[in-house]
């Protein structure tokens, strides 16, 4: 075996991403505090063609150097816009009838591996702050809450890691 470089790798420009078909998946940061964080964020969220990131609370927004060295430029590919309030935020997509899941350990969560996406829904995925978590009252609003399966002893995981899990998971199911 070769490893590729990066000219065989099939990259698309930022016009080409813009105007492709996206991922029918939202991605809402909620109080997010490390600008790494988002900017891992960015990136995977352009590697599984994310429609849009909502920005929300603390939250920092691009341009930052700090999130740039982790988003490596997809702050440019990905939609995204800064919403103050996250609860206003929840309210609103769900007037739309997007399906609002919170990444979160709660009662009666659904573990990822279980879940299956519905065809022709839209889901706007909630992550919450590194000590925090999703707000209360922003999990009581959401329509389900998605938990990441852990079996070992810290049963937490960094946003990043968080989300790299379970947009993949989603892309996948999403695109078979």
């Amino acid at each position: 075996m070769r490893k590729l470089k990066n000219n065989e790798l099939g990259r698309i420009s930022v016009d080409v991403f813009k105007n492709t078909q996206k991922t029918p998946i939202i991605v809402i940061l909620d109080n997010i505090r490390s600008l790494q964080n988002i900017g891992s964020v960015f990136r995977t969220s352009d590697a599984f063609l994310i429609e849009k990131i909502y920005l929300c609370g603390i939250t920092a927004t691009p341009p930052n150097k700090d999130i740039h060295k982790t988003a490596l430029g997809a702050t440019e590919s990905v939609d995204w816009e800064y919403v103050e309030d996250t609860f206003l935020l929840v309210k609103k997509l769900k007037d739309l009838k997007i399906k609002v899941i919170s990444i979160e350990q709660v009662e009666q969560s659904t573990m990822l591996n279980t879940f299956i996406p519905k065809p022709n829904e839209k889901y706007a995925i909630i992550f919450g702050n590194e000590v925090k978590g999703v707000q209360q009252k922003v999990v009581s609003a959401s329509d389900k809450c998605i938990e990441i399966p852990q079996l070992g002893t810290k049963h937490s995981l960094n946003i990043s890691v968080s989300c790299g899990i379970v947009l993949w998971d989603l892309f996948s199911k999403m695109t078979k």
